[in-house]
């Protein structure tokens, strides 16, 4: 009952809202593109993210004890060619 009252009351003052706006085809064309471009600007942003996040540990290993002159890394060639599918599988995704 208090909820009739109250839309009773929004259509007396002539303020009820039903939370929709008009718009010609024209803007309703911008506002999806908008959005599209907002999707794919996100989708981009997150594939930089995942890239930079897989990068640095590897920079942060190769600049850890910079005194050594040399590095022990053991089946190089695997681990290599593991992280370079990893970052293909990001960039194509």
């Amino acid at each position: 009952m208090e909820r009739l009252n109250l839309i009773n009351k929004y259509m007396e003052e002539d303020i009820f809202d039903f939370g929709f706006t008009a718009v010609t085809e024209e803007e309703l064309d911008v506002v999806q593109k908008a959005q599209e471009s907002e999707a794919t600007a996100q989708n981009i942003q997150e594939k930089i993210d995942r890239l930079y996040n897989s990068i640095q540990p590897l920079l942060n290993n190769l600049k850890a004890n910079p005194e050594k002159s040399y590095i022990h890394w053991p089946n190089r060639l695997e681990k290599v060619e593991q992280f370079e599918t990893y970052l293909q599988k990001i960039y194509k995704s």
